[in-house]
């Protein structure tokens, strides 16, 4: 699934081609990827809305259209945004279609249609439980590890488990977390209430640390992820310990192990993660 890195890069490469662009049509919306309620149909709450802004918060993509109103998108396991132009060759699997004022067309392909698409109020799509509350974002300069501590005070769940928790550090899956916790030599199974001031300190930075080298490297292309021109990310070929189980160690040449917590594997290094 496309994390923190992926989104944002997706985000920065659509945002000078997108914004200030006025929507001329809905050519196509699946309804399946409505997770919500409709209180009007897409097209009549989209065309001839101005792109004021586009942001990203966690995993979502924010198209900012004016008087509060929001079209967003969460790409799921397999979606794709991308901007072509108009009359481009249409792909399988295309649930997404908004034409753009230039002629060019902004498309979600998603062949698992896991993603999904929200319209209207961001609080008003909090409030009905179509988009979840966000927790902190993990790459803005405030989060440190008071705030960390914070988050997590009186929790006892694994802390990977606690990572991949939305609600509480908004952005970060599998892939980053477990490298954030390689990072900051600290076991994938630890319980969040036996990290102390240090490890807390050490795991931020070593979160930040992980997701700000995934941007500068355009996100990890796993399988499916592709930026918004249809390119893979490079991030993959630097990961130290996500899919790599049984392989040895960067740092200490041990072999890397995986367990299972909450449903996820989680691969880490037994001797530099104690």
């Amino acid at each position: 699934m496309p994390e923190l890195p992926e989104v944002e890069t997706v985000v920065c490469d659509l945002r000078p081609a997108v914004v200030g662009r006025r929507i001329e049509r809905v050519l196509h919306l699946n309804p399946l990827l409505l997770r919500q309620r409709e209180p009007r149909p897409a097209g009549e709450l989209l065309v001839g809305r101005v792109i004021e802004a586009l942001e990203r918060r966690g995993k979502y993509i924010i198209f900012r259209c004016g008087e509060r109103l929001c079209l967003i998108v969460h790409l799921g396991m397999t979606g794709q945004l991308r901007l072509v132009p108009a009359g481009h060759e249409l792909a399988p699997h295309v649930h997404l279609r908004l034409e753009l004022q230039g002629q060019q067309e902004l498309r979600l392909r998603d062949p698992r249609r896991f993603g999904r698409v929200l319209i209207g109020e961001e609080e008003d799509l909090i409030a009905q439980g179509a988009m979840p509350r966000l927790g902190a974002e993990p790459i803005d300069p405030g989060f440190d590890g008071p705030l960390l501590g914070r988050l997590l005070s009186g929790r006892r769940a694994p802390i990977k488990s606690l990572l991949l928790d939305q609600r509480i550090v908004a952005g970060v899956g599998n892939i980053y977390a477990d490298e954030a916790l390689f990072r900051a030599r600290i076991h994938p199974a630890r319980s969040a209430a036996g990290l102390g001031p240090r490890r807390l300190s050490r795991l931020a930075s070593a979160l930040a640390g992980a997701l700000a080298e995934g941007i500068v490297h355009r996100g990890s292309t796993i399988a499916d992820y592709r930026d918004a021109w249809g390119e893979r990310g490079h991030q993959q070929d630097r990961l130290q310990v996500y899919g790599r189980a049984g392989q040895a160690c960067l740092n200490c040449g041990s072999r890397l192990r995986s367990i299972r917590l909450g449903g996820r594997t989680s691969v880490f290094c037994v001797r530099c993660q104690r």
